[in-house]
């Protein structure tokens, strides 16, 4: 046992490149295992997890093994440490291990490491973040492998790209340190967090692995989101590996008892004994309440969804619905894109449409509100936006867009349907980012069955009234930017949320289910009821404190009914938003402003 513990800690070069070797190895076989599946039309499921992982492994150990061959004593140490991290912030999201708190040392052995180099000027910069690219791409690995199960280039694409920006606020830090060492620390916390609003605002946004969402499994340890977000769970964070690393660089002065250890659980334990508290006695607000019928079609999406006819699902919705429905049903929810090509401004006239309103027609008071693909074709004197395309339709060139639609669709005829367009889109499937300055991206974006001319957004949330409430759509990927979500509040008065989403891109794997834990997340924030819909994933209801009810089974066919309580009160969230990353931004500018001057004023005096 020594000696495997031994080798395992001081591992020769020879040993290394065996390691690397067998790694290769095992990322070659699994990555054509992937490709004999696909030429089959079958899914992945967490094959893409070893292969990604194996892969990147193999290569960091590579190096690690030239390193040491040169005489870097410490390589295998740092790479190790580096590791530990990735793998601690990757098992501490959702669904991974049920291990959230682990999210509170995470980022110590990255800081060890870098605490080793910043007395090494000439090469200590680029090797940390060589070291800091490598924790980033292991935690990505981890806990979003399942994206490559969406296309296998926009996995790798995904990855590396997000990295690469997360990459950014370590390079603020180290730049940094050097010039205000006191507070370097803080300001790693502060770029941090900023960054993680930026991910959240711009176009390329991927917000999944905000610190804040590794909690979204325990709904009950964090009901104070209602106040601070998810960005209150991430300082959270940070202040803990910041506190237990101090702890640890000054181990030999701390004593068992005394105010550290209180400090200590203050700072771990109050939030979550609040959190309880808040879980255990919250009561919605008396009001009204909705009954909501919620289907699940199940149509894998890949190789299913989009060749079946559209008149099959269609009757496989009527199906599933009618044997649940009755008078006092008052919403029937489907999933996104459950049927189209619709014209926005005349969704009635469309064939299906008309079905469905024919199947429902003993049930006049009912509500239908489903995803739809749709379009808008553009009048002569109307504004053009950026996501206009052309088509042919004999001598004329008519100017349309297309988009992700909601559609409330009242089954009485002689009551107005009412419309929304997804607007946060995803990076790449529905949008080319800052499309004229990676202009060059369009071939690989069309080559992926991306879009580069985008859909049509709207400016503000809006939400579907009728005499059984007002209720937010939220279409799929907006359900996991907080601050966005509550614009269904804000804007519009939403009294609950229905969630229309298509989560089998992703296949049997965590993607599906952290998706629906982060709406938790959105019903704490906002104490908002969820109803949700998914092609195929995981339906069914979130109430106010965050508890999914009635959860769906994954690939399978399913309707589930509840009752929603309504709420018209605003949280503290509702109201403010991410303050907690607002503050961040500033302060991060103060201090990048601060830095600069201090440097100028050392370049001065040297």
């Amino acid at each position: 046992m020594e000696a495997i513990v031994k080798a395992f800690l001081h591992p020769t070069p020879k040993q290394l490149k065996i390691v690397a070797a067998s790694l290769l190895l095992l990322a070659v076989v699994v990555g054509a295992n992937m490709y004999q599946l696909y030429t089959e039309e079958q899914l992945w499921g967490y094959r893409p997890l070893v292969f990604l992982l194996a892969a990147w492994l193999a290569w960091g150990i590579g190096k690690q093994a030239w390193r040491s061959q040169r005489g870097d004593e410490h390589a295998w140490r740092d790479f190790l440490l580096a590791t530990l991290s990735g793998l601690l912030l990757g098992v501490g999201f959702p669904d991974i291990l049920p291990l959230p708190f682990l999210l509170f040392v995470a980022w110590i052995p990255l800081l060890l490491v870098e605490q080793r180099w910043r007395n090494n000027p000439a090469v200590g910069k680029r090797r940390m973040r060589a070291y800091a690219f490598h924790t980033l791409m292991v935690w990505n690995i981890v806990a979003t492998y399942w994206v490559m199960n969406t296309s296998f280039a926009a996995g790798l694409v995904a990855n590396f790209a997000n990295c690469g920006l997360m990459l950014i606020p370590w390079g603020l830090y180290l730049w940094t340190y050097q010039r205000m060492p006191k507070v370097s620390y803080a300001a790693l916390a502060t770029f941090w967090i900023t960054f993680e609003y930026i991910h959240l605002n711009w176009e390329l946004t991927w917000p999944w692995l905000t610190l804040g969402n590794g909690f979204a499994e325990y709904p009950s340890l964090v009901q104070w989101y209602e106040f601070t977000g998810v960005f209150g769970g991430g300082l959270w964070i940070w202040l803990a590996n910041i506190w237990l690393l101090e702890m640890w660089n000054n181990r030999q002065q701390f004593r068992p008892q005394g105010s550290l250890v209180w400090k200590t659980t203050a700072l771990l334990l109050i939030p979550m004994m609040v959190s309880l508290a808040m879980y255990y006695t919250y009561v919605p607000p008396a009001g009204e309440t909705a009954e909501v019928v919620v289907v699940q079609p199940n149509y894998e999406p890949h190789y299913q969804k989009f060749s079946v006819p559209k008149a099959t699902q269609v009757d496989q919705f009527i199906q599933l619905s009618l044997p649940v429905l009755d008078a006092e049903v008052d919403y029937l929810v489907f999933p996104e894109t459950a049927y189209g090509f619709v014209k926005e401004r005349n969704v009635v006239a469309n064939r299906y449409t008309q079905r469905l309103r024919q199947a429902f027609a003993e049930f006049p008071n009912l509500q239908l509100v489903t995803g739809l693909n749709a379009y808008h074709d553009f009048l002569p004197d109307e504004p053009r936006t950026a996501a206009t395309r052309t088509r042919e339709r004999g001598s004329q060139t008519i100017d349309f867009e297309t988009m992700n639609l909601a559609a409330q669709i009242p089954i009485r005829p002689t009551d107005t349907v009412q419309t929304y367009r997804k607007s946060k889109l995803v990076p790449g499937p529905e949008i080319l980012p800052y499309k004229k300055i990676f202009f060059f991206m369009e071939p690989l974006i069309e080559s992926l069955d991306g879009t580069t001319a985008g859909l049509g957004v709207q400016d503000k949330r809006s939400v579907f009234s009728s005499e059984a409430g007002r209720i937010g759509p939220a279409i799929c990927y907006e359900s996991v930017f907080g601050e966005y979500y509550a614009g269904y509040v804000r804007d519009g008065k939403a009294q609950a949320i229905f969630i229309m989403t298509n989560d089998g891109w992703w296949d049997n794997t965590a993607g599906h289910r952290q998706h629906l834990y982060y709406a938790s997340l959105r019903a704490i924030e906002t104490r908002r009821a969820i109803a949700r819909s998914a092609n195929t994933g995981i339906s069914g209801f979130i109430n106010q404190r965050g508890d999914i009810l009635q959860a769906t089974n994954y690939e399978e066919p399913a309707v589930v009914r509840g009752t929603l309580q309504l709420n018209d009160e605003w949280t503290f969230y509702t109201r403010w938003g991410d303050l907690i990353a607002r503050f961040a931004s500033f302060v991060a500018i103060l201090l990048l402003l601060n830095a600069f001057v201090k440097g100028r004023l050392q370049k001065e005096k040297s």
